[in-house]
């Protein structure tokens, strides 16, 4: 086949399909133009997921008859100053959003600057410009695209249903208002109730504002405050606590120099700094802002700009790790069950007798049986019922306040141990409320905290066993453990081949005391099972040390002394990011006594 050249029609639809790929597509690229033109108000409206119409009106700077004739020609553009492509300081800069919007759909556009006199409009059909007439508009840009793909047909059957066109919009929109806190932003359609994000101050205070209007009130509650700088790279923003995450990255958003981006660096340098809090299939959420010049940052390595390249992509993942772990060590006793009322949620009364003169016996749960009569003999029968039915036993620790001086303690962050339930949970009181602790969960996070401590110091130390243990394991799993040696002798469990079925265990750290060298063999070679070559040797390390802490700390159903239990509560004070096990799982709970005092109605 000959080469030939392309007719521009022909030309201008195939570089619209880099640009418009669906409705949301085009909503980026107008709510962008507004943006650009520094608008304080930014409207959106579609309808039937923006393939029938989307509306964008913008109170920004506007543009003259000249611009606007201009504004939709190819590679037409007010947001480059000179030739120099790294100096984009703008979101919009290629000049293909208008016309490649144009080339595929209906699209008109009436806009007035402030230096004529009245407004302007002009209109696009499938690549045909009208002529420009005079218009009515107070002040800014009105863009209206009708019957999207119109001009290429193939593209419609290419497009989910309206309800998903339009939740993709939505996010769209979510994403640029999340970057532009000083910008009101109004969403409607007839797919949804129209929502509104009105201005937020300046600085942090704003954007924690805007972000806790559109992620929700519980990330608000949860957000932790990001901030690290090196170079002349900024990254700041906001994380939630461990407590609140979702099962899929989604909730994860980067912004560079104020650009939605999605990118592969957050991803793995947000899983390296949650890696200490969080179970493996659980992700955190929190929006991050990097600021840094641009010719540092390449954003033209993508038609749709959803993408960026960083000429020093190490820096930009170091600072994201190092402002992430220093803003969650700064709140690490923070738990999912101490922020706000979540705690308090948990519980319901367990009788709620209903107003008036009720009669259980008419309930329709009621039982159908005659009711037994209590008189005579009966009562004294009934009453050792009921006595028995209150009589649980004693208490599995004895830490009554009576026989237990407590001093002080009570004015401690976590309190004075006054008890343990079901050799699981401890119960400790402070000046204003009580605390349950869960005895294995906390333990774990201290020796955990420990085991990194030790290594990092001096190497953790061993403990030789007088007799080795031998494990017996099938030979892949001996293989893999026994491939991972050195690793695990740096954590001071020392084992060998010991035949094509075992292993002998002949040394264990000591901070783990008798541990059940078996199950924690096991569990090692069942997470080595998931690691690659490209896991970071720290990382690996991080997942031994924290199965270690797992096998060597206080069971749930072993009793504690009331020193025992107090000691773990002074232990936890002074470990790091003791609000969570190294699991994800939080460790305790607190209730305010004013709390407690609205359970009983009280207050």
């Amino acid at each position: 086949m000959p080469v030939r050249q392309l007719p521009e029609q022909i030309v201008n639809r195939i570089a619209a399909g880099e640009v418009v790929e669906r409705p949301a597509s085009v909503v980026k690229e107008l709510v962008e133009n507004a943006i650009d033109a520094r608008a304080s108000r930014i409207d959106v409206f579609t309808d039937g997921g923006g393939r029938r119409r989307i509306g964008i009106t913008d109170d920004g700077s506007g543009m003259t008859a000249r611009d606007l004739s201009l504004a939709v020609e190819r590679h037409a553009t007010s947001k480059l100053d000179d030739e120099d492509l790294l100096q984009i300081r703008t979101l919009g800069f290629r000049g293909e959003a208008l016309p490649s919007i144009g080339s595929v759909a209906r699209l008109s556009i009436t806009t007035r600057h402030a230096s004529e006199p009245h407004a302007w409009a002009l209109s696009v059909e499938g690549g045909e410009k009208s002529e420009i007439m005079p218009a009515a508009l107070a002040h800014g840009t009105r863009v209206e695209v009708n019957d999207l793909f119109y001009a290429t047909p193939a593209r419609l059957k290419f497009l989910k249903t309206d309800r998903t066109e339009a939740e993709a919009i939505r996010e769209v929109v979510r994403r640029l208002a999340m970057a532009r806190p000083d910008i009101a932003f109004t969403l409607a359609g007839e797919e949804r109730a129209p929502v509104t994000w009105a201005a937020a101050l300046p600085g942090a205070a704003g954007r924690l504002t805007r972000l806790g209007d559109i992620l929700g009130a519980e990330f608000r509650s949860h957000a932790i405050e990001v901030h690290a700088e090196r170079d002349g790279v900024v990254v700041a923003g906001y994380a939630a606590a461990p407590a609140l995450t979702k099962a899929n990255a989604l909730g994860q958003y980067l912004f560079v120099n104020g650009r939605p981006v999605r990118d592969k660096l957050i991803l793995g340098a947000v899983r390296a700094a949650y890696s200490d809090y969080l179970p493996r299939d659980r992700h955190p959420v929190l929006a991050l802002f990097v600021t840094l010049d641009p010719r540092e940052v390449d954003a033209n390595v993508h038609p749709a700009k959803t993408e960026v390249r960083f000429r020093n992509a190490g820096l930009v993942r170091a600072l994201i790790v190092h402002g992430l772990k220093e803003g969650l060590a700064r709140e690490g006793r923070r738990t999912a069950a101490n922020s706000g009322g979540s705690a308090l949620s948990s519980f319901r009364p367990a009788f709620a007798p209903r107003p008036g003169n009720w009669d259980w016996r008419q309930s329709p749960s009621a039982p159908t049986a005659p009711l037994p009569s209590f008189e005579g003999t009966a009562a004294p029968a009934f009453a050792e019922r009921v006595q028995a039915a209150f009589d649980v036993g004693a208490p599995t620790a004895d830490v009554r306040i009576e026989t237990q001086p407590v001093g002080d303690l009570v004015d401690r962050p976590l309190g004075a141990a006054r008890t343990q339930i079901h050799e699981t949970y401890i119960v400790s009181q402070t000046r204003d409320g009580l605390i349950i602790i869960d005895q294995h969960a906390a333990h774990e996070r201290i020796v955990y905290e420990r085991l990194k401590a030790s290594l990092a110091k001096n190497g953790v130390q061993r403990q030789i066993l007088l007799i080795p243990e031998i494990v017996e394991m099938d030979e892949a799993t001996v293989e893999r453990l026994l491939a991972r040696s050195d690793e695990l002798a740096s954590f001071g469990l020392a084992i060998e081949s010991f035949g094509p079925g075992a292993v002998a265990v002949r040394e264990t750290p000591s901070l783990l005391g008798k541990a059940d060298a078996g199950g924690l063999l096991r569990d090692l070679a069942e997470h080595m099972a998931e690691w690659d070559e490209a896991l970071p040797l720290e990382r690996r390390l991080m997942h031994v040390a924290a199965t270690m802490a797992c096998h060597g700390s206080v069971r749930a159903g072993r009793r504690l002394k009331p020193e025992e239990m107090n000691a773990l509560l002074r232990e936890m004070e002074e470990t790091p990011n003791s609000g969570q096990c190294n699991h994800g799982r939080p460790t305790y709970v607190e209730l305010k006594l004013a709390d407690v005092e609205k359970l009983f109605g009280r207050r």
